[in-house]
């Protein structure tokens, strides 16, 4: 028999609801449960929380948690070619792990129970959010200048025989950027994603330089070469997205593709600011993502909704993107280009959510409670956290925290000292 939780009390859509789960699915919201939905539940006294969907965040590096703070205040080439790729090469299977499972802890802390994940040895990333207990979409991660030969066609006949790893866990064809796979591998994985029925992301549009160069190399910007190759469709999406044309915008808004902003990683690295106020106005579907913790450096996906909402009003209007919109590009909006029936506190959909402390100081007064969550909470509101049904957070407690930080200080130490 499935599990069933009552969530008593709870405030949600201006008012105090019941909320029955039952196995991993949110059963009944209501102002009042029938007797029967008590039977056998385990009964959470809700009456100081409210109730939001969890983040959804939908591009990051997980295990570059272990590089955060490591190289700073440079921009994104030197950043890439002098101090991550170099250190990234060090990494063994034990760095992996402890990487991933110290990214998970912050975003579990943070209330983030999926993640996009473009990282290498990605069975490890795999095993750590099995653990965990959230949800992933993992990439088989593609760069031409940091795979053999060999290296690449092994990771084409595994997309070729693997499609989804568990309930919890997806794969997704990632080809890193323009300027790390070619027109002609390009080319090969658009055509493996439509054959097996693949999700594609990328990096897109992320600085000038790659602009110019892809200008130089194939005389047409980033959108326009995955456009004639014909990979863009609602099954595509790509971080970043700063540098978009007018022109780049109508394709992508015809096209049904998903863009995943990272407005803070962006700025931290100058590589420019997306231009979310044309976005919307153009009917591009919009997400957000942190990008990696050594390029923004956290994995709080709440930092990243208040600086998008404030840059979508700078370079618009005030009235341009509401909170309650802002959240829906935390959560739904990235939920629903993964496949994922989540992002909504909703009869039938995943229960996957937050209860946070209408007693945090952030959260008093509460006129409008979209405003303070967008706008003026951190995650210190953040109570728990569940994920399919489960508690991966009660409490602010997470099972295994202080050796989660432990193994990743010795896994830091080991890698500066080679």
């Amino acid at each position: 028999m499935d599990k069933k939780i009552v969530l008593k009390n709870v405030f949600f859509d201006g008012a105090k609801r019941d909320i029955l789960i039952v196995g991993n699915l949110f059963e009944k919201v209501t102002r009042l449960l029938e007797p029967s939905d008590y039977d056998g539940a385990e009964i959470v006294d809700c009456s100081h929380f409210a109730i939001m969907p969890a983040f959804y965040n939908g591009h990051t590096h997980a295990a570059m948690s272990l590089l955060r703070g490591y190289a700073d205040d440079m921009e994104l080439g030197k950043w890439l070619n002098d101090y991550i790729w170099p250190m990234e090469a060090k990494f063994t299977d034990d760095d992996i792990r402890a990487g991933s499972r110290l990214a998970i802890l912050e975003m579990i802390k943070s209330g983030t129970v999926f993640f996009a994940d473009m990282y290498w040895h990605r069975e490890q990333t795999v095993r750590v959010v099995e653990e965990m207990g959230i949800r992933a979409a993992i990439g088989v991660t593609m760069a031409e200048n940091l795979l053999t030969p060999e290296g690449w066609a092994r990771n084409i006949d595994f997309m070729r025989k693997h499609k989804c790893e568990s309930e919890r866990v997806q794969l997704v064809v990632m080809p890193h950027a323009v300027y790390t796979v070619g027109e002609e591998k390009t080319a090969e994985l658009i055509e493996l994603a439509h054959e097996e029925n693949y999700k594609i992301h990328t990096h897109l549009s992320e600085t000038m330089t790659e602009i110019k160069n892809c200008m130089e190399q194939f005389g047409c910007t980033p959108v326009e070469f995955w456009k004639r190759l014909g990979g863009l469709n609602s099954n595509f999406s790509a971080a970043h997205c700063t540098h978009f044309t007018a022109s780049d915008r109508k394709i992508f808004a015809e096209s049904g593709a998903t863009a995943i902003l990272n407005p803070c990683s962006n700025m931290k690295l100058n590589s420019g600011i997306p231009q979310v106020a044309e976005m919307l106005k153009d009917g591009m579907k919009l997400g957000l993502g942190t990008d990696g913790d050594s390029s923004n450096n956290n994995l709080d996906m709440q930092e990243e909704m208040k600086t998008i909402a404030l840059l979508a009003k700078y370079l618009g209007t005030a009235e341009t993107l509401p909170a309650e919109e802002t959240l829906k590009m935390a959560t739904c909006n990235v939920a629903q280009f993964f496949g994922i029936n989540a992002g909504r506190i909703a009869e039938g959909y995943l229960a996957d959510c937050l209860l946070i402390d209408l007693n945090n100081e952030r959260m008093v007064p509460c006129y409008n409670i979209y405003s303070n969550w967008v706008y003026s909470a951190n995650s210190s509101a953040i109570d728990s956290v569940m994920c399919n049904g489960k508690f991966v957070m009660r409490g602010r407690h997470v099972d295994g925290e202080e050796e989660i930080l432990r193994d990743a200080r010795e896994c830091a130490a080991r890698l500066a000292s080679k």
